[in-house]
Parts: structure tokens; sequence; C-alpha cells
């Protein structure tokens, strides 16, 4: 009989392979759901993407990082700019969208190295406030349009030039339909992805690091590595999220990444729970659907965002 950590790893592989497999069938099912649609089911995927890369840097490092919005605004302009611009493939854009956030991600973490707690979050955050006014900056026309829109719309670069029917494998799906199925196949790969790297040595080195810092120095982890690798990850996961936002709506606008965007995926994070992977299925709900849920409640000014707050408090 094998051992009973063998056993345990087995099971839980088993149940990972049928959580995975449910969530396939579900991703397909979904758009077919009135109530979710292709372009809230979308938007849901973005908002999963966006949260499974936050919760690398804070779920399992413990840096408080409030800057996704921020990233995501820098992978969405990239894919905007090198279709509009540069005539690359809007497929191509994502991966080149991850890694310019991702160097972002990298030269943000390195200052946050001599910060901790609430002070990170702050700084964080200011990136985050200060970047639709970094987007809209005249001397940044010549790259940014100096916070004029940026339209993909008709681009024969973009997938099905936003608005036309799309043929993949004999099956013809409507715009929409396409970037929903992109946009969660993306999400499962990265899911995948993020899951066999942090069940591996990476994963334990984030958690010691995020535990006790003294202790992880005296067993060998480079916490300055770790943690700018942390925030270079999660900065490539949100450049994805971006990519794929301003794909779905066929325009970059600095309005479109305001700093609210960031707290929004906080709160996903928060509701999915810190360190969670599994749980940022429902936490990309929670914040897609609820305000929604909220306004079905009462349209009387503030009641929607009282009743927004209210479930967050009882969920924390």
């Amino acid at each position: 009989m094998p051992p009973i950590p063998s056993r345990l790893a087995g099971a839980r592989a088993l149940v990972t392979a049928v959580a995975l497999t449910i969530g396939i069938i579900a991703m397909f099912l979904a758009p077919r759901w009135d109530k979710i649609g292709d372009i809230k089911g979308q938007q849901m995927g973005v908002y999963f993407i966006a949260i499974l890369g936050l919760n690398i840097v804070t779920g399992y490092t413990g840096q408080i990082s409030l800057a996704q919005g921020a990233f995501m605004a820098i992978g969405g302009y990239t894919t905007a700019i090198l279709i509009t611009e540069h005539g690359v493939r809007d497929l191509w854009t994502i991966p080149i969208a991850a890694v310019v956030a991702g160097v972002a991600g990298f030269l943000v973490g390195v200052p946050a190295l001599r910060l901790s707690g609430v002070y990170v979050a702050l700084v964080t955050f200011g990136l985050a406030v200060a970047m639709p006014d970094i987007l809209g900056w005249d001397k940044l026309d010549a790259v940014t349009k100096s916070g004029r829109e940026i339209q993909l719309f008709n681009s024969p670069d973009l997938i099905g030039k936003g608005f036309e029917d799309v043929t993949f494998l004999g099956q013809t799906l409507t715009f929409t339909r396409a970037v929903y199925y992109l946009t969660w196949a993306l999400a499962l790969v990265l899911l995948v992805v993020a899951w066999l790297f942090l069940r591996d040595a990476p994963g334990r080195a984030f958690k010691a690091v995020r535990d006790s810092e003294l202790a992880a120095t005296s067993s060998g982890v480079n916490i300055a590595a770790y943690k700018t690798l942390a925030f270079a990850i999660s900065a490539a996961y949100a450049g994805v999220a971006g990519s794929l936002l301003v794909m779905a709506v066929a325009f970059a606008d600095p309005n479109s990444f305001p700093a609210k965007l960031s707290l929004t995926i906080l709160v996903g994070a928060v509701v999915a729970g810190i360190g969670s992977l599994w749980g940022v299925l429902i936490g990309a709900a929670f914040v897609q659907f609820l305000p929604d849920a909220a306004v079905h409640i009462s349209k009387a000014q503030g009641v929607p965002d009282a009743v927004y707050g209210a479930a967050l408090i009882l969920i924390v």
C-alpha cells in the first residue's frame, strides 16, 4: 500500500483533474446562458486572469499590490499600438504585452523591496492613480496619442476586424463569442501554468518569504530575487488581461483603466481567498456580477454601492 502522503497527492491530482474538466465544460456552455452571455463572460475572464496574477504577488509573497489596473493598461496599450501602428497580428501581441507588463512589474518591484506592508500598497496604488494621466501626457503623443482613443475597429489584424464572424475548426463564431473562447482558453492555460509553478520550489520560496523573511533568508532564499519575480509574473498576467480587454472592446482609452479597476481586482482576490488559485473563479464572478445584482435590488442613489459594500464586508 502506498504511503499516506502519496495517496493524498494522488487524491489532490484527481480532484484537480475533475475540477479542470468541469471548468472546461462550463467554459463552453456558459455563453449559452443569457444571464452570462459572451460580453459579460469575457469580462469575467479578464478579471479571472488579473486576479490570478494578483494572488501570486499578494497571496504567495505577502506584497499588497494595487497596481494591477496600471499593468493592464500597459498590456492593453501594447496590443493597441502593435496592431494599429505596426500591423502585428492580435494573437502575437498577447505574449508581447505580457513581457512588456512583466518588465514594468519588475521595475516597480525593485524600489518596492525597500518597503513593506501598507507602504507597498500606497506606492503601487499611486501608479494606478497616475496611469490615466501618464497615458494622456502630451510628450507621449507619438505612443499613446495623448489620451485620445486608439481605435482597433475594422483593423485587418484584429480577430474578425472587431465585428465580423470568425471561422475556427469549421465552426462559425461571432466576434464576441470568439473573443470569449480565446479569453477563457488563455485563462485555463495560465491557471495550469500558475499551479505547476507554485506547487514546485518557487511556490515554496514565495510562501517562505511571506511567512518570515528572516527564516527564508536563513534557508538560503534570495528575498530580493523572489519578490521582484513575483511582481513581474503578476504584472505579466495583468498585461494579458489588459490585452484581451482591448481586443474585446476594439479600442484603447485611458478611461478603461481607472484607479478603481485595481481596487476591484483586489476585492476579487479577497473574495477568492488570498493565496488561493481555485477560488479565483468565485472572485471574478463576484466583481463581475454582484454590481448587476445590487442594481436589481434597488436603483436608488447609493443603494447598489451599499449592497456591494455590505456583501464584501460579510465575505471578509
